[in-house]
């Protein structure tokens, strides 16, 4: 099977993120999604950042909308102890699902840097580098980053879908302020958010 594996700190996860993966199911025939929360990210200095089990939480709320069947919430960098390297839940992955074969989702700044990450060699193994833009030239860089990682082994997936100008920033901003969060995150997360009161609890603490 055509496995996607999507991480990210989803704090929160938006309308941007789900439509990426939409269109990521559909090019690149994906017979399933597992969307996964990550833990403690190695890279990212999260100030705000919403307890996992909340973040899983708005994640399943956001699968539901998706295609049936298709994407499942994994907890497996949430159970993790430690920081949480791309590497390792790969390689957990390839040894739940031998069958598999893995398309790793990113943006375009994941991208660009993968071949510095933690054991990149072993991502370049184990999965497929599947990347879209976020930025105005960022075709551009994503297809000449695409031959320098497959001179280096990696076998890669560009694709140019359109980009949603939305961040897990800007919902976090508007959720301290009790803004309308209508458009920016699936109705069912904005009503998950505000009932919860998770961002504006966050920006008291």
């Amino acid at each position: 099977m055509r496995t996607g594996v999507y991480g990210g700190t989803f704090n929160p996860i938006h309308l941007g993120h789900v439509h990426i993966l939409e269109e990521f199911i559909t090019r690149l025939s994906l017979g399933r999604v597992l969307l996964i929360p990550a833990g403690t990210p190695p890279h990212k200095q999260a100030p705000d950042l919403a307890p996992g089990w909340r973040r899983a939480a708005m994640c399943r709320l956001a699968a539901r909308a998706l295609p049936q069947g298709r994407v499942e919430v994994s907890l497996l960098e949430l159970e993790r102890r430690g920081k949480s390297f791309t590497s390792d839940t790969l390689a957990q992955l390839h040894q739940r699902h031998p069958e598999d074969e893995l398309y790793f989702l990113m943006g375009e700044d994941m991208f660009l840097t993968v071949d510095h990450w933690h054991e990149a060699g072993s991502i370049f193994r184990l999965a497929n580098l599947c990347a879209s833009p976020r930025s105005p030239d960022g075709m551009e860089k994503l297809l000449a980053k695409k031959a320098e990682l497959e001179a280096q082994g990696a076998r890669c997936f560009v694709e140019d879908i359109p980009f949603w100008d939305v961040s897990s920033t800007k919902v976090r901003e508007l959720a301290a302020a009790g803004e309308n969060l209508e458009r920016l995150v699936p109705p069912a997360v904005a009503e998950y958010i505000v009932e919860q009161g998770i961002y504006r609890q966050a920006r008291r603490m």
